[in-house]
């Protein structure tokens, strides 16, 4: 079997060596798809996460990297632990035709397994929830005022995975947040206190 892993977001930088050992090296021809920092994250409060979403994404290049399973079911329960999600939130795909995810498999998956002469691909599929999250729909403008809106202790996790994602993520709102040093000024650190 061979079963890749697809990534885009803090599966490429943020270490966790219980899953890091599962897999082999990155690879940075994945299949495109269209990612926005469009998910209010529960894990890191108030962060932006990166997940595929077919209304506000920009088409991006992903990761991936093979498994050292040979499983499809072990496959999924690396990954769904290592993103803490339920198991319905990791998409799969097998050349057997088995079809996992709440919303359609993206287009570009199948050929991509195809050329690779791939047996399943797993991914991380949980949704986009801005809308949500925050009453309004995502766009670049209502992201920043999230942005703007987080205490000095949400700040500077929500800052951090914007700039460690990956460089071949490009979405209008990485690009906005770079462009704007001031979208986080004055917040990427608790005050300091004050003098007695």
């Amino acid at each position: 079997m061979r079963i890749a892993i697809i990534g885009w977001g803090s599966l490429l930088w943020d270490e966790v060596p219980s899953f890091d050992s599962l897999h082999g090296p990155w690879s940075f021809d994945g299949p495109v798809l269209p990612i926005e920092f469009s998910r209010v994250s529960a894990k890191r409060p108030g962060a932006l996460t990166l997940v595929i979403d077919e209304t506000a994404g920009a088409p991006c290049r992903t990761a991936w990297a093979l498994s050292h399973r040979r499983s499809t079911a072990k496959a999924i329960e690396d990954l769904r632990r290592r993103e803490q999600a339920p198991a319905e939130a990791i998409g799969v795909w097998t050349a057997a035709g088995d079809r996992r995810m709440a919303s359609p498999v993206p287009a570009t998956i199948e050929p991509f397994a195809r050329e690779r002469d791939l047996d399943a691909v797993v991914w991380t599929g949980l949704s986009a929830n801005f809308a949500e999250r925050r009453g309004c729909s995502f766009s670049v403008a209502a992201a920043i005022d999230h942005l703007r809106s987080l205490s000095p202790v949400e700040a500077p996790e929500a800052e951090r995975y914007i700039r460690l994602a990956p460089a071949l993520v490009r979405t209008p709102l990485r690009d906005a947040v770079e462009a704007d040093p001031t979208i986080f000024a004055g917040l990427a650190r608790p005050p300091a206190p004050r003098a007695r």
